[in-house]
């Protein structure tokens, strides 16, 4: 059992990608939550590649610098909920027969090595028992989740040397479907899209739980640097162009060149997001739905490329499915209260980038005390 794994301690939330750090903490008021305290950091390059931390010491001081500036209210504790990259992780859902608990951790592990590319020996093992929205007697569903050593162990000594004890370690995409789903459960499967700064991360969830996951090197960056080659001018020219006129605005010269530019990358998108559901939806018999809950509700989109103006109806036209931008707040205020607009990250396009660390942050607040069961 890995010790870092009990979340007794309420721990605030830290996301770490490629080219920048956030931190979130949230607080209790009443039966809901706000937020306490906040930053966004961004890194030199190469301290963080494909998710590998490459400058230990680097990132450490960063991460220990800016637990010292955050914006709100200081943190009072040193426990951190960490995500870890999703292009690192293994993530299956398994059928396991209806064991004793001192037998299932065994036979999970055992079941877990036909679907790891890496031997059992090179990977910390978590998994879940996903509870049915439909009620099934005769097996299991189990999500597992195995990660490289070596990379959970470089996390380890980074976050040591920063002073933090890490309290938990997740998966961006969990933390992104506690941010998203209301509830974190649904009767009908829904499709999360996370538009980062360097991939586009796509997450299928139903009942409660992940389902699948995949994500492809398409990126809110890679548009700016299509527009960029496109039209012979520079990436932050580029940068403007794209947030001025999106896919909207066709009517101007200057926006037709944008949308011009980018349809050829857009649609190469769609159709690699249609093939991949339709390997859902030829894979989904074990989902324990309602009789009305097959086929994917809708599409709930977040991440910085989120905010590309006229994208949701771009997708939702050529996927022919509802879409909408996320709510990553949905868990955590409630429903009537207007936040303070003066700080940008309670407004909604503002907070699409920090979706993950919400995510995190929610999961250090409410002490989950059903975290992954981890296996050495």
């Amino acid at each position: 059992m890995l010790e870092f794994l009990n979340l007794k301690p309420e721990s605030f939330g830290l996301d770490i990608s490629d080219i920048s750090l956030k931190i979130v903490k949230l607080k209790k008021e009443g039966q809901f939550f706000d937020l306490a305290s906040y930053i966004e950091v961004p890194l030199k390059p190469g301290i963080v590649k494909k998710g590998e931390i490459r400058k230990i010491d680097e990132l450490a001081e960063t991460i220990k610098k800016s637990t010292k500036e955050v914006k709100g209210e200081g943190l009072a504790t040193k426990n951190v909920v960490v995500s870890l990259p999703e292009e690192k992780a293994f993530l299956q859902v398994i059928q396991m027969p209806r064991l004793p608990e001192e037998d299932l951790k065994s036979a999970i592990i055992f079941e877990a090595e036909n679907y790891i590319p890496l031997g059992i020996e090179e990977v910390y093992l978590d998994y879940q028992i996903i509870s049915p929205v439909v009620n099934h007697l005769d097996h299991l569903d189990v999500l597992i989740a195995a990660f490289p050593r070596k990379v959970i162990e470089d996390y380890v000594s980074c976050l040591k040397k920063a002073g933090l004890k890490p309290t938990v370690f997740e998966i961006e995409s969990l933390a992104i479907a506690r941010a998203l789903i209301k509830n974190e459960g649904t009767t009908r499967p829904l499709l999360l899209i996370d538009f980062g700064a360097t991939r586009t991360g796509f997450i299928i969830f139903s009942g409660h739980s992940l389902r699948f996951t995949f994500s492809i090197p398409v990126s809110s960056q890679n548009f700016t640097e299509i527009i960029s080659r496109t039209l012979k001018i520079s990436l932050p020219e580029a940068e403007k162009l794209k947030i001025k006129y999106g896919l909207e605005n066709k009517e101007m010269k200057a926006g037709k060149e944008v949308f011009d530019a980018l349809i050829p990358s857009l649609t190469d998108l769609t159709e690699q997001i249609k093939k991949y559901l339709g390997y859902y939806l030829e894979h989904s018999s074990h989902e324990h739905l309602p009789p009305d809950g097959k086929g994917i509700e809708k599409i709930l989109i977040c991440g910085g490329g989120a905010k590309l103006k006229g994208l949701t109806e771009f997708l939702s036209s050529q996927l022919n499915l509802p879409v909408e931008i996320g709510n990553p707040w949905i868990n955590i205020l409630p429903s009537n209260v207007q936040p303070e607009k003066e700080i940008l990250i309670y407004e909604k396009e503002e907070s699409l980038e920090y979706t993950t660390v919400l995510g995190l942050a929610l999961r250090g607040i409410k002490n989950d005390d059903k975290p992954f069961t981890a296996s050495k």
